[in-house]
């Protein structure tokens, strides 16, 4: 595990390396990647589409450029903190949140169960913060790119919990 000063970054190899770019590349196309397929076989459809929605409901088009705004930055973020401390705290948080996150779509649309999805998105969101906490220490741009990621998912647990309040753990 790398050491340095508090607050200081660890030292870390050149970003422009071959294999430093083909790191970020994987990173790319595992969270962007993933959560495209994941989007595409858990799509909202009808049941989604029928259920009541809360006033602060965003419409439909706005989920897309989010997500993959968020994707991107959450790529990179990892990326960045696999580069300088590849088995801390901060890279376990890292595999945690996206665990939760790639999670949370087929529990909500597929399974349709909004009680289960709100534990996840918890969980998710705990996870989040807890990179947070870990990456500012070693790499405050990691820590940056994350934060709308954290205010967007505080967003969606609500958006969640509204939602199981106003239709049921089902929709039912």
């Amino acid at each position: 595990m790398a050491t340095s000063a508090p607050n200081q970054p660890a030292p870390i190899a050149p970003a422009t390396s071959p294999a430093s770019l083909l790191t970020l590349g994987l990173f790319l196309i595992v969270v962007v990647g993933g959560g495209i397929a994941i989007g595409a076989m858990t799509p909202p459809g009808e049941w989604y589409a029928n259920l009541t929605k809360p006033p602060f409901n965003p419409p439909a088009w706005v989920f897309a450029p989010v997500w993959t705004t968020l994707y991107i930055f959450i790529a990179v973020a990892g990326w960045r903190i696999l580069r300088r401390e590849p088995s801390g705290w901060a890279m376990r948080f890292w595999g945690l949140q996206l665990v939760f996150n790639f999670l949370w779509s087929p529990v909500f649309f597929a399974a349709h169960r909004m009680d289960v999805g709100l534990v996840v998105s918890a969980l998710m969101f705990a996870s989040i913060l807890g990179f947070i906490q870990q990456a500012g220490k070693i790499d405050p741009v990691a820590r940056l790119l994350f934060l709308p990621y954290a205010a967007w998912i505080s967003f969606a647990t609500l958006l969640n919990a509204s939602l199981l309040m106003l239709n049921g753990p089902t929709g039912q």
